[in-house]
């Protein structure tokens, strides 16, 4: 690994803080002694490090217990040597620090497990923050290109080598690895970080290595249930039963209700025209189907949990083609075919490239509505698209298979979205995260990158700016950066008006941290400066 950059008196204060079992939701106010965003950002990297060495601070779950022992389990692959793994920790880990946890095999068939703790990766790896102590899925394609960015190559590195474990001993990339994430994956970046970190090194045996992992997780997404084999196209599906562990535990409101509670109380007082709702919740019985979880699993693969996208609390998700995931799944299939180029396999390149030419005309056949200008969702049960005006119409423009007139259209949108803080999630109001007013760093990145990509150089200046100020004048107000932002009123204190999943703003924040970098790093030097010499409020 790269040496770690010395800290500040301030900044270990803080470092002590995030590490004390990562429960900066119970302690929102960190304090920083530098008013230097992308210093801030290069010192976070290491506090938000998880290692072996210090594997009793990363097995610390925020949104549970551990045993009744007071130790945390770790579980490890049970196609691996449980002994070996554990005598080689605990060479690593202090005596007195080894105590706090303890090591468990994870059964072969994990569908009926009850016991929550973390899965063992044997490389380092960046926590987003917060009540978030784990390696997550698509957080981790942001947060790596805030490593390379600040040279922490080796560490970038580590990532995807323990993405590239998860498929061998785990069947996927998963949402991240705790126990309760084993039944799903998240929105797949897989290609784009392998090949992010082969820019740096040029070593051909990584990519030979990860080639085949790559292509098994790549027929994760495209064999049914995931694959729809109607359209060809693909979805999420969450392969696990019953209630999320997670949100029983940890998602509650002021008053002590599950998410779940909430949604039955919604169901109970409003009319519902997006679905039929006795799919999914019983009047008679006043209870959740189970259709219900099975579909609130899946919206949690999308990253996207919960909005109202796919109808009322992203439910009716499972009968969806996705435009983010299906443009992902064409980035992945031309990256793949890009690695056999450069691997000298020109037959399978070809056949990946017939796979991604095959799925942008299906998305451009069935997800575009060319009277809207602008990408929607398939759903594939009554077959059309739902017009949910959402960012993740930029995922075809960021991908690269929009045509140019498609993305003049998209770009003509843009008022629909663009506020004082940048874009926001969607135009609907719904008491959801993932909706208005509410902004989140990589669907600026998506959009912007997408933006610059069809030449809307102004455009993508221009929303940068916006999303940037409000991120570093809420930094100089707080002392830290945070997960989400209201980007219509311009803040950072969003509780108030998210009635559904956790409402608090997780301060730390992984890819906040990245793709504030990434998209200062493309402003002109005029703007640079421009950003760094506004004014902010003083720390609290």
């Amino acid at each position: 690994m790269t040496p770690i950059r010395r800290f500040s008196a301030a900044s270990l204060v803080f470092a002590s803080l995030l590490a004390a079992a990562g429960l900066l939701a119970q302690n929102p106010s960190p304090q920083t002694n530098t008013t230097d965003i992308l210093a801030y950002v290069k010192q976070t990297w290491a506090v938000l490090t998880r290692s072996n060495k210090d594997l009793p601070k990363a097995a610390v779950d925020p949104k549970f217990h551990p045993d009744a022992d007071g130790r945390w389990p770790v579980f490890v692959p049970h196609t691996e040597n449980a002994s070996e793994i554990e005598s080689a920790l605990q060479k690593e880990i202090p005596p007195d620090a080894f105590k706090a946890i303890v090591i468990k095999v994870l059964p072969e068939d994990t569908s009926n497990m009850q016991e929550q703790g973390l899965l063992y990766l044997p490389k380092p790896y960046v926590v987003p923050g917060g009540r978030f102590n784990e390696m997550y899925g698509w957080d981790s394609y942001f947060i790596q290109l805030g490593l390379l960015r600040d040279n922490e190559l080796e560490l970038s590195k580590d990532m995807v080598d323990n993405f590239l474990y998860e498929i061998k001993n785990y069947g996927k990339i998963l949402n991240a690895n705790r126990t309760y994430y084993l039944g799903r994956s998240q929105p797949p970046f897989l290609t784009e970080m392998v090949l992010g970190v082969y820019k740096k090194t040029q070593n051909r045996e990584s990519l030979e290595s990860a080639l085949p992992l790559i292509e098994s997780y790549y027929k994760f997404w495209t064999a049914p249930p995931h694959l729809t084999e109607d359209t060809g196209l693909s979805r999420y599906w969450d392969f696990g039963e019953g209630p999320a562990p997670e949100v029983l535990a940890s998602e509650k409101n002021a008053q002590g209700l599950t998410h779940y509670e909430l949604v039955k109380q919604y169901f109970r007082t409003h009319k519902i025209t997006d679905y039929e709702v006795d799919q999914y919740y019983d009047r008679k019985t006043d209870q959740l189907t189970p259709l219900f979880y099975k579909g609130d699993r899946s919206m949690r693969e999308s990253g996207f949990d919960p909005s109202n996208r796919f109808g009322a609390f992203n439910i009716d998700i499972i009968h969806y083609n996705p435009v983010c995931l299906n443009s992902l799944l064409y980035v992945m299939e031309m990256q793949t075919a890009d690695i056999l180029k450069m691997l000298g396999n020109n037959v399978e390149e070809t056949v990946y490239r017939k796979y991604a030419q095959e799925r942008a005309e299906r998305i451009n056949r069935l997800m575009w509505d060319d009277k809207d200008g602008l990408y929607y969702d398939y759903d594939f049960q009554i077959q059309r698209v739902r017009h949910y005006p959402f960012l993740t119409t930029f995922f075809p423009l960021w991908a690269g298979f929009a045509s140019k007139k498609q993305a003049a259209r998209v770009e003509k949108n843009l008022p629909l979205f663009e506020k004082v803080g940048g874009l926001q999630t969607s135009t609907t109001v719904s008491g959801n995260q993932w909706d208005a007013p509410f902004g989140w760093a990589p669907l600026q990145m998506i959009a912007v990158d997408g933006l610059r990509r069809y030449g809307y150089k102004e455009d993508a200046e221009r929303i940068s700016m916006k999303f940037l100020s409000l991120v570093r004048r809420e930094f100089l107000r707080q002392g830290y950066i945070v997960e989400k932002y209201d980007v219509v009123n311009g803040g950072s204190n969003v509780a108030a008006n998210i009635h559904f999943g956790y409402s608090a703003n997780q301060a730390g924040f992984g890819w906040t941290n990245a793709v504030f970098t990434e998209l200062y790093d493309q402003l002109t030097p005029e703007d640079q400066k421009k950003l760094m010499a506004e004014p902010g409020s003083a720390q609290q």
